[in-house]
């Protein structure tokens, strides 16, 4: 009777993992007053957290209490570019066309000190330009910066009060470029998404474009795969995200679906194994690379939340953070069943056992039903089963099309191929 008990179990150890699934663990203080639009975590530590919202305010959170430490009056406008720099520092750009350079260990002293001294909260180093900013990003070796504005693609340095350098036109293309992001293992790499559909790389050294793709629709996000900066990913306005090898840009190497509105923001997590989705339909969703069927293995929403613009993972692989419409952040749980605290020897063994074998018997139906089952809101639910009507129609049409046309005439085309449209050289 061993396999019969060892069925057994497998099914009770699927609906465990469901009885302690709570991945909300709480919200961060009282939260923002406008959107939050941008946060970002240290590449080299577990804190501090920076978050930044449409009327300007900056704040800086400390993770493990949930509480705010230091609120900054940084812009005039939006927030659409935070990062972290190499010396105890953090950039800002917004909207109203400033970049503004802070110090961590300055803002902390500022913020424990009287009310008298909270007025010195100044940036290090501010710059101005002509319009508006619309990404940021450092560099991951060296204490350069760059930056996507209405007009160009500018690299810049703190000595500096003006860019080293700028790149217009690229491509031949006038439009805007909305995010812009370092290799890391390429430091003098950039990829960008243009307000034109495209998706781009560009060499620093040479100041020259090198590669660019024209997709369907635009693209809100990418990020680097930190563990195979080969790859990256892309959040797009139709839905979906793709994964593309910057060798091969004709076509994207995977896609993942199940989003019911435009994919906002994307980040990876320190493995590289997995990556985590916000969206316009209230929901996160997290993504295996393992696991190529195309959905996600978690969808967290609450009924509270809005609109999600950004997503973080923490640097140790444990926590996801989520800024949403609602003036919100949220700290959830990369592993939904996830038991906080300190687990006894006894307990990990059985945590161990238990997902052994759920998955080895996962491919059985009573063990899959129960270990894929997620509580969906029934408007996600009732457009997800729309999108499937439509592309049933779309099929069933484009067969008949084939079936009583000319040979030759039309043809059926992988989901991959009509994702780009075109390359430009």
């Amino acid at each position: 009777m061993q396999r019969a008990r060892e069925y057994t179990r497998a099914v009770t150890a699927a609906k465990m993992d469901r009885m302690f699934a709570k991945p909300l663990i709480g919200n961060f203080g009282n939260g923002h007053g406008d959107a939050v639009y941008r946060s970002c975590i240290a590449r080299n530590s577990l804190l501090p957290l920076l978050s930044g919202a449409a009327d300007g305010t900056i704040h800086l959170w400390d993770l493990p209490t949930r509480s705010c430490v230091a609120t900054l009056n940084a812009h005039t406008q939006a927030i659409h570019g935070l990062v972290f720099g190499m010396d105890d520092d953090f950039y800002s750009c917004g909207n109203d066309g400033t970049l503004r350079r802070w110090s961590v260990p300055q803002i902390l002293s500022a913020s424990n000190a009287d009310s008298q001294q909270q007025a010195s909260k100044t940036p290090l180093d501010s710059w101005r330009i002509q319009g508006s900013f619309h990404s940021l990003d450092h560099h991951w070796a060296e204490r350069q910066f760059v930056t996507a504005s209405d007009s160009a693609v500018q690299l810049w340095t703190p000595e500096r009060s003006a860019p080293i350098q700028s790149h217009t036109s690229l491509w031949g293309s006038e439009d805007t470029v909305n995010v812009v992001r370092f290799n890391p293992s390429e430091p003098h790499l950039i990829a960008n998404c243009s307000m034109d559909r495209g998706i781009g790389l560009h060499d620093l050294r040479t100041g020259s474009a090198m590669k660019k793709t024209m997709l369907r629709m635009r693209s809100n996000d990418l990020q680097w795969n930190p563990m195979e900066p080969l790859n990256f990913v892309v959040a797009n306005e139709d839905y979906q995200a793709y994964t593309f090898d910057m060798r091969k840009l004709d076509s994207p190497t995977h896609i993942y679906k199940g989003h019911t509105s435009a994919v906002m923001s994307v980040c990876w997590a320190p493995t590289g194994r997995e990556f985590v989705t916000g969206s316009y339909d209230r929901t996160i969703r997290i993504f295996n690379m393992k696991e190529r069927n195309g959905f996600a293995r978690e969808i967290y929403h609450t009924k509270r939340m809005q609109r999600v613009f950004t997503v973080n993972y923490t640097m140790d692989n444990t926590y996801i953070v989520s800024g949403s419409d609602d003036t919100n952040l949220r700290l959830w749980k990369a592993q939904a069943s996830q038991k906080l605290g300190q687990l006894t020897t006894r307990e990990e063994s059985a945590m161990q056992y238990r997902r052994a074998l759920v998955k080895k018997h996962q491919h059985l139906p009573e063990v899959q039903r129960i270990h894929r089952s997620r509580k969906i809101p029934k408007v996600i639910q009732k457009q997800t089963q729309q999108t499937r009507i439509q592309k049933e129609s779309a099929e069933r049409k484009q067969a008949n099309r084939i079936k009583h046309s000319k040979p030759g005439t039309y043809k059926f085309e992988s989901e991959r191929t009509k994702v780009v449209q075109r390359q430009v050289n």
